[in-house]
């Protein structure tokens, strides 16, 4: 199989982790990818531009981040990231698109940010800072019950915590959040996360 990949982006890192917890590492050619670059091929893999794209032995491309990983996940015999069924399975999910949508606004915003002077909007970048603080809320609010068992959802919400350190360190989410930051610090000791940390910015 075949990772078009960013050592940068959080999607990516996602995909990376659940290979590596799944044991899949040795079985993935990586292919750094420039999405932005405008001489890419990675519409050839993807219609829509944006890594991570998986390349089946066959040929076929799996996107985006969700897809691949609970591909993945069905590749090996230990114990699922994607619990099979149930309420187990709903929570998961429910954290995995959390911490997605985190990772959605708070690269919006950058985007934004990162526009000439003059084409900012203040307010659009203002709406997704309050989407991350209240999704970060919400996590504290359920930092208790998250545990220690990996699950897609918690690996999720980890890349998140770790992609607001990385573009947004100036603006500790630690802030007001005790129950959250215990549990993330217990977490990112793991190996599959401390390997795949993105460059220093």
């Amino acid at each position: 199989m075949k990772l078009r990949w960013s050592p940068t982006s959080p999607y990516v890192r996602k995909v990376v982790m659940v290979a590596i917890e799944c044991g899949l590492e040795d079985s993935i050619e990586r292919q750094e990818t420039n999405a932005w670059s405008p001489d890419t091929d990675l519409p050839q893999d993807n219609p829509l531009g944006k890594v991570p794209a998986l390349i089946l032995k066959e040929g076929t491309a799996l996107y985006d981040s969700p897809v691949i990983a609970e591909y993945l996940d069905t590749l090996h015999d230990g114990r699922r990231l994607f619990p099979p069924t149930g309420p187990a399975r709903w929570t998961a999910l429910r954290l995995q698109a959390l911490a997605d949508g985190i990772c959605d606004a708070a690269i919006l915003r950058r985007l934004e940010a990162n526009r000439p002077d003059g084409e900012k909007s203040p307010s659009w970048m203002e709406r997704q800072r309050r989407a991350v603080a209240r999704a970060l809320d919400v996590l504290e609010g359920e930092a208790a019950g998250l545990g220690d068992e990996l699950t897609i959802g918690t690996l999720s919400v980890l890349v998140a915590l770790g992609y607001l350190d990385f573009r947004f360190g100036h603006e500790d989410w630690r802030e007001g959040r005790p129950a959250l930051t215990r549990w993330f610090t217990a977490m990112a000791d793991r190996d599959s996360f401390r390997r795949t940390a993105p460059p220093p910015a």
